[in-house]
């Protein structure tokens, strides 16, 4: 049985770095036997700066992730511009998370900001949420992983409650199953819809940040939707049930602002400016 290191639910396979090579930065997420999310553990969250000479950054950065959205700046922002695509994809049990990652030259489509195209190449999940909104941690997060040409990476977190059962996780629930337990098991879905987990919700907010896990290399370009959607008790169970056997969370702890700027968008100004904790 797996201890509580391996616990990193998040659609966390989630974070490519954005200064390394993809291939780099893909070892690194998977090397869950070297850190864990058990506070006050030799390998925990607070120690992950100290385990190797590549990591330092997740103890010395300065624009680390996961953040509380509670402060927002108006910025020069407007409707996210993504074009995603159905394509073929694989369910991976990685032992600290579960990642679906999309296959095919085409892709899966792509992310564009400010001129750059970020492609879709996977998505993870965590339990609970990493992020806060004005100090609200929720159930679920799922992490859309996107990798531009130079392997720089943006990042569309999505955030959940406990409620009517998500219809996404519905279609993957047969795999899902069949990887309890199962680390580095890898099951062929098919098609795979990227629109089906990216749900409805166009205001959000946007900030420079990190990785979730080490080596927690920074220049990431967070966009965290402001609609929370639900997610039924039996499919946060089994989710953590396949990646650490029962354990409780795969979510790192909440890390200093440093007076970075969250600025926020809401595509009508004359309606009431919500946030995630409006729980549409």
């Amino acid at each position: 049985m797996r201890s509580a290191r391996h616990l990193h639910l998040a659609v966390s396979a989630l974070l490519l770095s954005a200064v390394v090579p993809a291939a780099r930065a893909q070892q690194e997420t998977d090397d869950e036997l070297e850190f864990s999310y058990v506070c006050g553990s030799e390998n925990g969250p607070e120690n992950w700066g100290k385990i190797k000479e590549e990591w330092a950054t997740c103890g010395s950065g300065r624009m680390q992730s996961p953040i509380d959205l509670s402060v927002s700046v108006s910025g020069h922002l407007a409707y996210l511009n993504h074009t995603y695509r159905p394509a073929e994809a694989s369910v991976v049990n990685r032992g600290h998370d579960i990642m679906l990652k999309f296959h095919g030259d085409a892709g899966a489509g792509s992310l564009w900001i400010n001129g750059t195209a970020y492609h879709l190449t996977q998505l993870h999940w965590h339990s609970p949420s990493e992020h806060s909104v004005n100090g609200r941690r929720y159930n679920m997060e799922l992490h859309m992983v996107h990798l531009s040409a130079d392997n720089k990476a943006a990042v569309i977190g999505l955030l959940y409650k406990i409620g009517r059962h998500n219809d996404f996780l519905h279609k993957l629930e047969p795999y899902l199953q069949s990887l309890a337990d199962t680390k580095e098991k890898e099951e062929k879905v098919g098609v795979v819809d990227p629109w089906d987990a990216r749900g409805e919700g166009e205001a959000y907010y946007r900030y420079m940040g990190s990785l979730t896990t080490p080596s927690c290399d920074e220049g990431v370009i967070w966009t965290v939707v402001n609609r929370v959607a639900t997610v039924s008790s039996d499919q946060l169970k089994l989710l953590a049930d396949a990646v650490h056997d029962g354990m409780e969370m795969n979510a790192r702890p909440l890390q200093k602002v440093n007076n970075r700027d969250i600025s926020f968008f809401c595509p009508d100004d004359h309606h009431e400016h919500y946030y995630a904790a409006a729980d549409h």
